[in-house]
């Protein structure tokens, strides 16, 4: 079972920068986006197929998430279930596939200035709370664009981005905290020592250099790291600042 995660930057843009057909030739279970930044009609995509689910933002031309399945869930979510406050940027998406819960997050960015990073910590306690209910009932996998760079090896200049958004204590502190509720990060369980990027900022070539930060991430279900088979990362596919990553299942 093949599985794809990416945060395309904006899906009417990266239509125009090969997104159809790397989801063709791909041919995933499920391929799952975040910050599609467009709302209900202003698309025309419906991969034969699949069944899609997209959960928009009340603002336009922001954030939005959408996922594609070729087995049809038993029942579809939108967002948390829970503070409305939380439930107006379209950041969550939960398939019950039947053997497991399928959730995509586009986590809130604690902007620069950390501006939002009070709001994003309740958001992530929330999303927590939300994880560990559903894993009660069966396992989880969930994907997408988590924002934070965990540990050091998982951005280039861990030492100057210290502090920065994507990079502070609490934001990491947090991802432990998730992690440490009985999820693992399948890249990392997979590849300990390799350090890895899934994002690159559009300034002072980094990408060409290859500087870059790893915030896009499978978690899964402690007890489903069994069946992981390998963790990907898209790293040649260029049509957003963030690359695909994608999960294999036994």
């Amino acid at each position: 079972m093949k599985l794809i995660s990416w945060n395309v930057n904006g899906l009417r843009a990266c239509m125009g920068k090969g997104f159809a057909e790397f989801f063709a030739a791909e041919d995933a279970d499920i391929f799952a986006l975040q910050e599609t930044k467009l709302q209900e009609g202003q698309i025309d995509f419906a991969p034969e197929g699949y069944y899609g689910y997209w959960n928009y933002a009340v603002k336009k031309g922001y954030s939005g998430t959408a996922v594609f399945t070729k087995r049809e869930p038993l029942s579809v979510a939108y967002g948390m279930g829970g503070d409305e406050e939380f439930e107006t940027e379209g950041r969550v998406i939960t398939l019950d596939m039947g053997e497991f819960y399928f959730v995509t997050v586009y986590t809130p960015n604690a902007q620069r200035e950390l501006t939002r990073l009070e709001f994003r910590c309740r958001w992530e306690d929330a999303f927590r709370g939300y994880l560990i209910k559903l894993d009660a009932e069966k396992p989880v996998i969930v994907c997408g664009d988590m924002n934070v760079a965990h540990e050091e090896i998982d951005l280039k200049n861990a030492k100057s981005n210290r502090g920065n958004a994507g990079f502070t204590d609490e934001e990491r502190q947090k991802m432990t905290e998730l992690l440490s509720s009985g999820f693992a990060d399948s890249f990392r369980e997979v590849y300990p020592d390799r350090a890895a990027y899934t994002w690159w900022s559009y300034m002072f070539k980094a990408r060409e250099k290859d500087v870059g930060w790893r915030i896009d991430y499978f978690l899964v279900s402690r007890r489903l790291m069994e069946r992981v088979d390998d963790a990907l990362i898209y790293k040649e596919i260029t049509g957003s600042d963030h690359c695909p990553v994608g999960l294999m299942l036994k």
